[in-house]
């Protein structure tokens, strides 16, 4: 073979062999998604670190940042000013955003606490019992901006007495269990599984849960909510999230253990007794008899109603927004992978 042919040949090879070598893949590029919680880092919201953690959201092909809230009303603000993509927030104090701004840029499309864990706690040695009767005259603390204390005007309703039952003493989330441990007032506002902190300090025996839920009132808590804008323009985002998210929680509430590892090497200064302790007291406000019925994330709209029905009338608001504006379950996953594990 002379130079020529041998050049010929070691050319072909070569075009051959660049024809047959594999196209590397480009990475996908992530939609950026910013989250914001309700409140602190705890096991109440373990579930979404879990997600993170584990890479669940990259997989749906998400790019998810999760911050710190200042309370579950704060959060419906956040999503709907543009300044949040997604958040976990009260769908009492929704309802009340609608009435009072038509065409609200928020909604709610996946609903964590199928039921509100909104309690009073009281001091036995104040003379407070689980009888809501026994606050009468009582001083209650509450932050100014908390579903609990904004929703207690229906739990009155239900009970039949008057919302000036107690005085309301404002505080911060922060000093709610310093007051309460000195003893500067006799009760104080929780969601109850947010009262681990508390009955760390104060022996349980010694205190007296009055929940909302045994006055009658079946009050949808904290749910996931979106940006209409973000529903507009990328719904299968919407989707993702909730996908990964709710995939999250299954594991969670069949094994807590990875998910509390998710959030202990997010905040090193969480307390892994205390947060097994509080996921306890979670587990039963998100694995109710109708998520074991209907599935994980859903409404019942017929409940759903009811709580758009009592806060109008209680609130005395100018409208009442349809259930459709309130809560989208266009995009939640199938229901075979929302059912509650055994």
């Amino acid at each position: 073979m002379n130079r020529r042919q041998f050049l010929a040949t070691l050319s072909a090879s070569a075009l051959a062999g660049a024809h047959v070598r594999p196209v590397l893949a480009q990475p996908r590029s992530l939609t950026p998604i910013k989250f914001t919680l309700d409140f602190r880092v705890t096991s109440q919201t373990s579930p979404f670190f879990l997600a993170l953690a584990k890479g669940y959201y990259k997989e749906a092909g998400l790019d998810v940042s999760i911050d710190v809230g200042s309370g579950s009303v704060a959060s419906i603000t956040r999503v709907a000013s543009g300044a949040y993509d997604l958040g976990l927030g009260d769908i009492s104090s929704l309802v009340e955003f609608h009435a009072q701004s038509v065409g609200a840029p928020v909604q709610a499309v996946y609903q964590y606490y199928n039921r509100a864990p909104f309690v009073i706690i009281g001091r036995k040695d104040r003379g407070i019992t689980t009888d809501f009767a026994s606050l009468r005259g009582k001083r209650v603390a509450a932050a100014a901006v908390e579903a609990t204390r904004r929703c207690w005007p229906m739990a009155a309703r239900q009970l039949g007495v008057s919302p000036d039952l107690f005085q309301w003493i404002t505080t911060d989330f922060s000093t709610r269990d310093n007051v309460m441990v000195r003893g500067d007032v006799d009760a104080a506002t929780y969601f109850h599984d947010s009262a681990v902190s508390l009955f760390a300090r104060i022996p349980p025996q010694e205190l007296a849960v009055l929940e909302y839920a045994r006055t009658g009132l079946a009050l949808y808590g904290n749910a996931v909510l979106a940006s209409r804008r973000l529903i507009a323009e990328k719904p299968a985002a919407v989707k993702a999230f909730l996908a990964a998210t709710n995939r999250a929680l299954v594991e969670t509430l069949a094994d807590p253990e990875p998910a509390l590892a998710a959030i202990k090497a997010r905040e090193a200064i969480i307390d892994l007794k205390v947060e097994r302790e509080r996921w306890h007291i979670t587990r039963r406000y998100l694995a109710t008899d109708d998520t074991r019925a209907d599935g994980l994330g859903s409404v019942r709209a017929d409940i759903l109603q009811r709580q758009i029905d009592e806060v109008a009338a209680v609130f005395d608001l100018p409208a009442r927004p349809p259930i459709g504006q309130i809560f989208d379950d266009s995009l939640l996953p199938p229901a075979a992978q929302r059912k509650v594990p055994a």
